[in-house]
This record gives C-alpha cells, structure tokens and sequence, in this order.
C-alpha cells in the first residue's frame, strides 16, 4: 500500500502566514530573503523558513500568535544594520525572519509635550527630520541613521554621539507598545514623564534585542531645537589631556556641550586615504583629536564668542595644542565627514565596542594596547568613540593588510587581552552595539551567576517557549 504524502510544514505554514499579512509580504525567494539573512558586514548569515513583513501590530500580534502555536522562533528585525549578528537568524530551528520595516508611521507628534508617537519600522533620520520641521529636536544620532530603524535602536538600547547631553536610546522614550512572545499586545504608549504606578515595563524590552518581544510603536522624547551650534576640531598630546578638556568644557560650557568624540590620528590618517577629499582640519600632525559639538538656545554669535572664550582658557591652561573652530555649517559639516566616515575607512579589524569609567579611558588605551603588544608585536589601534560618556570603538590592527588578516584568525585572543583590561577598569564589553550572538558566550564569564539567573528568569517568565530571537542574548 502506497504511502501517503505528508504535507510540507513549510509550505503549509507559509500559506497561514500570507492569509495575515499577504502573499507579497511572505517571501522565499532567494535573493528576495538575502538581504535578510545576511548582516551587512557579510559577517553572520543564516537561514529561515521565511521573512514575513507585517503591516500593523494586529499583523504582529497574529503572526507571533501562530509561530507560537506551532513552536516556531521569530526573529525580530528592524534596518539589520547591527554589529553583533543579534537581528540575523542562525539557521539551527524553525524560525522566520519578521521584518518591521512596514511600520513606518509617525503616529502623532505633539509639540507642546515634546513627544512624539512612532511606528517601529521608521527611519531615524526621518524622526530626525520630522521633530526639526516641528522646531523640536530628537537627538539621537548615529552612523547609521539613513537606514536604521528605530525599533532596532530601541531594542539595543542605541547610543551614539549624543549620550553626553541626552542619554541612550532609553533614556528617550517614555512609553512602548510591544508584541509578546504569546501575541498578546501590551499598550504602553503612555506620554507621561511622571507615572509611578509599578514596574516601569518598558526597560525590559529595550536593550533586550527582541528575545523578550517585539517592539512595534513607541513614543519618544523631543526637545527644544537649538538655535545656535559651534564645532571644534581640537588637537590634545594624549587621551589623559583629552578627558582633562571634558571636565572643563563641561565646567566652563554646562550642558551646551552635546558631543565629545575620540579621534585617533591613525584613525584620521585612515580616513584620508579612504576619501582624499577630505582634508586635515589642522597644519600639523598630532596625535589625539577631539571633535567637539555645543548647542544652546539663543544667538549664533554670542554662543561662538562664548565657544571661543572657553578654547582660548583650555589653550591657556595648557590642556590643547591646537583647534580649528568651524566658522559655517558647511565646515562644520565637513567635521563631522570624518568622524563619520572613521568605520567605512577602517573596516577591517578585530572590532571593540567597550565602556569604562570615563576617568579611566586613559588607562584603558595605554594598559590595553600595551598588553595586546606582547602578544601581537606592532599591531595598531585604531581608537575613536565617545569620549564623553566612556564609550570605545576600540579595533585593532596589524601595519598592513596580509597581517590584518592573519590577525582576525586569532581575534578571540585579541577579544580576551582587551576584556581582561576592561573587566579590571570595572568596564562593560558591549557599551551601544548589544550583545547578539558575537558576545553571547562572553558575557556569561563577565556577568556574576546571579545576574545571570535573573536573566534567565525574566526571559522563561515572558517566553516560555524560548521562540524569541533565540541564541542571542542568554
């Protein structure tokens, strides 16, 4: 007696998913999933049953319903411009890729309250660009920005160059509506700055990489949009001489001071050859840059004056050598190229993203790459990172690019000599680009066993099933 032929789950499964959010929005195809599967760092790849793009949170709510029923993993992800592999599926179980990427709506935007009420799936420079023509301003700011999303910069608890002044990602919001691991939504979109009813729930969520539920919509913080600007590039001898500038910019200028980034001069050598049109800001060669932003309300002239008055006593004081005061947005602009083209111009590396008390950011740069010296003779740093609140993109080198090569070979050595020196300075090894499953393991030897344990334990009370962006995180 002949067989009979057992359906194809896949088949069978996508079918139930296009009658929820249509055919079109199901895809299999492969070179219509590829973009999906694969990090844009061409680092981590996988595959999946399917990358399945809903339209509104009733969509997500019913998808996750379903892959919850069938005990099938979802993957979350939002512009998938991550670092650390946590929105790239790993192929090892049942699981689709849920892209958020159709929830683009800016819900509301309310200028009295200074907020702003956001679908997942929108781009952050769109945000960006919508609180700047309601005169407000959403500051958060990062390389990324043209394509990120910002359900993903929630979700990892983003960074960037604006932490000095305004915090992460989740000190900017004041309310979520997340999908859970069962379907069921939880509306948080509450616009309040004052709400002590109970467990703040929404910091679960963010910084969790969606292994605990899907951020679909949240509602975020504006501020008054500054009226004046002044962009310095500053030439200090060393690191110390650089946090030594910070605490007295700060003293000197309070909180007008936005941004205070790191510059190596091997990183700014770098840029300039990877775009020689962008020019050396200062005569000379030195060998630590600061790349300084101040904001206020008021007057342009009378916030340069001030600007100007404040680098003219740091000059006196002996903390820099030299800096080039942008004298137009068109320089300072220019400025701002080459921090932002730092990681298009050195990116091949053996790649850091660590925090440390910002009182010890000298010791982290000179303990570190001495001890990565013995070990790997003459490799080079390539430091840059925001200074101003202890945060390092802290990659390494070889001079040329067959040692380069050889020492990705051997970048968990390397992982290890500089999370040695950042565990000892009391530091973390993932200050802004999250865990995902690049520092998975790592953090379990860092963590203590009862940080841990609370981890797990918040992870198996809200998904049970472990369907939830597994192998990330924990």
């Amino acid at each position: 007696m002949a067989s009979v032929p057992q359906p194809d789950f896949n088949v069978e499964f996508n079918a139930r998913l296009a009658a929820i959010v249509g055919a079109q929005n199901v895809l299999t195809a492969k070179d219509d999933v590829a973009p999906y599967y694969t990090d844009w760092r061409h680092v981590y790849s996988g595959k999946g049953i399917a990358v399945v793009r809903p339209g509104s949170t009733q969509e997500v709510s019913a998808v996750v319903g379903l892959c919850a029923s069938e005990g099938t993993a979802i993957v979350p992800q939002a512009g998938n411009t991550g670092l650390v592999g946590g929105s790239i599926p790993t192929g090892r179980r049942k699981e689709i890729v849920l892209s958020v990427g159709r929830l683009n709506r800016i819900l509301d935007l309310d200028a009295l309250n200074d907020t702003m009420t956001v679908q997942a799936g929108c781009i952050l420079q769109n945000l960006q660009q919508a609180a700047d023509d309601a005169g407000r301003l959403f500051p958060l700011s990062l390389a990324a920005e043209g394509s990120c999303q910002i359900g993903g910069n929630l979700s990892t608890n983003a960074g960037g160059v604006g932490v000095l002044r305004f915090g992460n990602a989740r000190d900017l919001v004041l309310g979520l509506e997340v999908v859970l691991p069962d379907g069921r939504i939880w509306n948080g979109l509450k616009a309040l700055r004052k709400d002590n009813t109970g467990y703040d729930l929404k910091h679960l969520f963010m910084g969790a990489e969606g292994t605990l539920g899907i951020i679909t919509a949240a509602v975020l913080k504006l501020f008054p949009k500054p009226s004046a600007s002044a962009t310095a590039w500053i030439a200090v001898e060393s690191p110390r001489r650089a946090v030594e500038l910070l605490a007295s910019l700060r003293g000197l200028m309070g909180d007008r001071l936005t941004a205070f980034e790191l510059i190596s001069r091997v990183c700014l050598d770098a840029v300039i050859k990877c775009k020689p049109s962008i020019a050396d800001p200062l005569r000379g060669r030195h060998p630590w840059y600061v790349l300084a932003e101040l904001t206020d309300g008021g007057k342009q002239e009378d916030l340069a004056a001030r600007a100007e008055a404040a680098l003219v006593e740091c000059t006196e004081r002996g903390i820099l050598i030299d800096v080039a005061l942008a004298q137009s947005e068109g320089q300072s602009r220019a400025l701002w190229a080459i921090r932002e083209t730092i990681p298009e111009a050195q990116f091949t590396n053996v790649k850091h993203d660590v925090s440390v008390p910002v009182s010890s950011i000298p010791r982290m740069i000179d303990e570190g790459l001495a001890e990565l010296a013995k070990a790997f003779p003459g490799c080079v740093g390539l430091i840059f990172g925001h200074i101003g609140d202890g945060n390092l993109h802290y990659n390494i080198a070889m001079p040329d690019e067959a040692g380069t090569q050889a020492l990705m070979v051997k970048k968990k050595e390397v992982n290890e000599i500089v999370y040695a020196v950042v565990g000892k300075l009391g530091g973390s090894i993932s200050a802004e680009h999250g865990v995902g499953q690049q520092k998975r393991e790592a953090i379990k030897a860092r963590k203590s066993a009862v940080e841990m344990e609370l981890m797990q334990r918040v992870k198996d009370a809200l998904d049970p099933q472990g369907i939830m962006n597994p192998g990330k995180v924990l």
